[in-house]
């Protein structure tokens, strides 16, 4: 396949995860608790026992282009949480990445996701709070659409993808190295 630019693999993943999130919206969100209605709201995002996302270098640059749009001391509280939350659970691109789990650094209480519009990730857009578990989406479903980011994220970047917690791949991909 012929590789793709950067800036035009982010238009295509957007609206991968357009399409994504309408998929789950329509199929599935229906039978979910309202997180409009949640009496603990961010709690699933915050809880540093149950997060484990990985993202895709370019999903990366995706969120970083998001907070680079938020005010210049947003930026800052952003990158120093995305800081702390690394050193504070011991992240690291070596060994079992997918062992450790984290408080989500993009999470503000009062706003919600920081970058819910133009950088969620795949596994943030499939997650709700499903009373019945055959009520979730079928795994295969989060897998496909992983699938179709790791191709991307290779046609863009011409290597095999590096699946990295959330915070360390953001770290990697920002440009402003005083928040590094």
């Amino acid at each position: 396949m012929k590789p793709i630019s950067e800036t035009r693999a982010l238009e295509k993943l957007h609206k991968m995860k357009t399409d994504f999130a309408r998929r789950i919206r329509d199929g599935y969100e229906h039978r979910a608790l309202s997180c409009v209605t949640c009496q603990t709201p961010g709690a699933c995002c915050l809880d540093s026992h149950f997060v484990n996302v990985h993202i895709t270098r370019l999903e990366a640059v995706a969120i970083r282009n998001a907070i680079a749009k938020l005010s210049e001391e947003k930026q800052e509280r952003i990158f120093s949480r995305i800081q702390a939350t690394i050193s504070k659970y011991e992240l690291s691109s070596d060994g079992d990445t997918f062992s450790k789990t984290y408080a989500c650094p993009l999470f503000e209480k009062g706003t919600g996701c920081l970058v819910h519009q133009e950088g969620k990730p795949s596994p943030c857009i499939a997650h709700a709070c499903y009373e019945n578990k055959e009520d979730l989406p079928p795994d295969e479903i989060l897998a496909e659409q992983e699938a179709q980011v790791e191709k991307l994220n290779e046609l863009t970047y011409r290597k095999p993808t590096n699946w990295l917690p959330l915070p360390i791949a953001i770290k990697r991909v920002q440009k402003r190295r005083r928040f590094l």
